[in-house]
């Protein structure tokens, strides 16, 4: 009988793992940035940026909130990336401003990539640090 709160407490705790996924969970706005936090997190240090990059071109895409989350519901961190390169390469043809000083997609995440190390943030948002009180915010916000 001691066996059972200790059973279903395991069971409880594998559920809740397997629920957490690599997916973005929008039911709503809160949702969907906490998933999107999580999933950066897993990320390898050189798919952040752009994964982050890329659901703020997203958000800033699309104005509606129901719109956007629908968008992004489910969406893996590579159909997140896939994208931000096609709104990138539909606003630098439309003649976005921001975009058209930069050759590629690549260049621009490379230079995104150099302003956060220029930030004093490290590449890799190191997660032993997070929650650190000396370390500070560690989200960036870039002007899209």
């Amino acid at each position: 009988m001691k066996k059972l709160p200790l059973v279903l407490l395991m069971l409880s705790c594998t559920m809740l793992t397997a629920c957490g996924g690599d997916k973005i969970n929008a039911h709503n706005e809160k949702s969907a940035y906490r998933s999107v936090k999580m999933i950066k997190n897993h990320l390898q240090a050189e798919m952040r940026v752009e994964y982050e990059m890329s659901f703020w071109m997203i958000r800033d895409a699309k104005k509606d909130n129901a719109e956007f989350l629908a968008a992004v519901d489910g969406k893996k961190a590579e159909e997140i990336i896939a994208m931000g390169r096609e709104i990138y390469e539909k606003r630098k043809a439309e003649g976005f401003a921001e975009y058209q000083q930069y050759k590629t997609w690549e260049e621009m995440m490379a230079k995104y990539d150099r302003d956060r190390i220029k930030q004093g943030k490290a590449k890799s948002d190191v997660k032993e640090n997070i929650g650190d009180p000396k370390m500070g915010n560690r989200d960036v916000v870039y002007k899209l």
